[in-house]
């Protein structure tokens, strides 16, 4: 990956924590949003806003 698809990963991951109100980075859910935004960018979806969405409305969590 290339640095800026790795900024672009990170803020959505970001995003969606701050949507889900997760706090606690050991929560098991960081991990699960972590794959599906990864899984969401490696399938060419590269705005954040995107990613995040997606991520969170695939994982029906809201």
């Amino acid at each position: 990956m290339e640095p800026e698809e790795i900024s672009r990963i990170i803020e959505a991951y970001e995003q969606a924590l701050r949507t889900l109100c997760v706090k606690d980075r050991d929560d098991p859910l960081t991990e699960m949003i972590a794959k599906q935004i990864i899984k969401i960018a490696q399938a060419g979806v590269r705005d954040v806003a995107q990613l995040s969405a997606l991520a969170v409305a695939e994982l029906r969590v809201r």
